[in-house]
């Protein structure tokens, strides 16, 4: 049985970072990102990284900040990993020399191998319903029949997720990881503990299935 991991994104909060941690999630990601209504400041970030222990990753996310902004940010919070949900090339994303994982907008990419092929470097890609220029965490969804199945590197996926449907995406999408941030939220940034207990066992329903 193979196990899907989780990533939680999005998180502004000590008490909804505990509750991912108690459910075993994998990664939750802080929004970096001043465009975004689910930013964190890079202090609070860094509080709310602390309180994480061993093998649950921090994940910052930007999109196309500047240089100098990313560095600083990464400097202060000290993440595992560094996401990039805009137009950043492979050059900027190697100038940052932080692992990292690459946003594919769906919504504007037609031929994710040839995008992927872009970023010989990232340790994995998300797969959002998002279009070009527009920031992730919308509540939409995509059709999950696209994401393809030959790819070398992890996918993970994302957009419109929540416990009623991501089951029935892990089983046709088959991914590497599910993110979720709206599907377990009561509001922009405040996470639902009942939405999150829901979504991850949901999961795991999926997973223990037949394929």
């Amino acid at each position: 049985m193979s196990r899907t991991r989780i990533k939680f994104c999005g998180l502004r909060r000590a008490e909804d970072v505990q509750a991912a941690i108690a459910l075993g999630v994998d990664a939750v990601g802080f929004v970096l990102t001043r465009r975004s209504r689910r930013c964190v400041e890079p202090a609070l970030a860094r509080e709310l990284r602390s309180l994480l222990p061993p093998f649950v990753s921090a994940v910052a996310l930007f999109m196309d900040d500047d240089l100098a902004w990313v560095a600083d940010a990464c400097a202060l919070v000290q993440p595992d990993f560094v996401q990039f949900h805009g137009e950043e090339s492979a050059a900027f994303a190697a100038r940052c020399a932080r692992p990292y994982l690459k946003a594919v907008p769906m919504a504007s990419v037609s031929d994710v191998a040839a995008y992927v092929a872009q970023h010989p470097q990232a340790r994995g890609f998300l797969l959002d319903s998002h279009a070009v220029g527009e920031a992730g965490g919308s509540g939409g969804a995509f059709d999950w029949a696209r994401v393809p199945h030959s790819l070398a590197r992890p996918l993970l996926l994302a957009g419109g997720l929540d416990a009623g449907n991501v089951g029935a995406a892990i089983a046709l999408a088959r991914p590497f990881a599910v993110d979720v941030s709206s599907g377990i939220e009561s509001a922009p940034g405040i996470k639902d503990a009942a939405r999150m207990q829901a979504f991850v066992a949901a999961v795991r329903q999926a997973d223990a299935a037949p394929a």
